[in-house]
């Protein structure tokens, strides 16, 4: 691992301890299906001119299921 971080310039601390707790499940789920949820809601408003907050792009989100 010593060599790979050092070939892409990476911190060899931060790498063990993402290695230690990575990414949880749910946080991946957007991978799934990448054409909705809430950032992809917080675009969409943004480009139709409209001001929102991720924050609020989520809750809508959540409270929509």
């Amino acid at each position: 691992m010593a060599v790979t971080c050092r070939v892409r310039k990476l911190a060899r601390q931060p790498y063990y301890r993402w290695i230690d707790k990575p990414v949880p499940t749910p946080c991946w789920a957007h991978r799934d299906d990448p054409g909705f949820g809430s950032r992809f809601l917080a675009d969409e408003a943004r480009g139709a001119g409209a001001r929102m907050a991720d924050r609020t792009a989520w809750r809508i989100c959540r409270d929509n299921r």
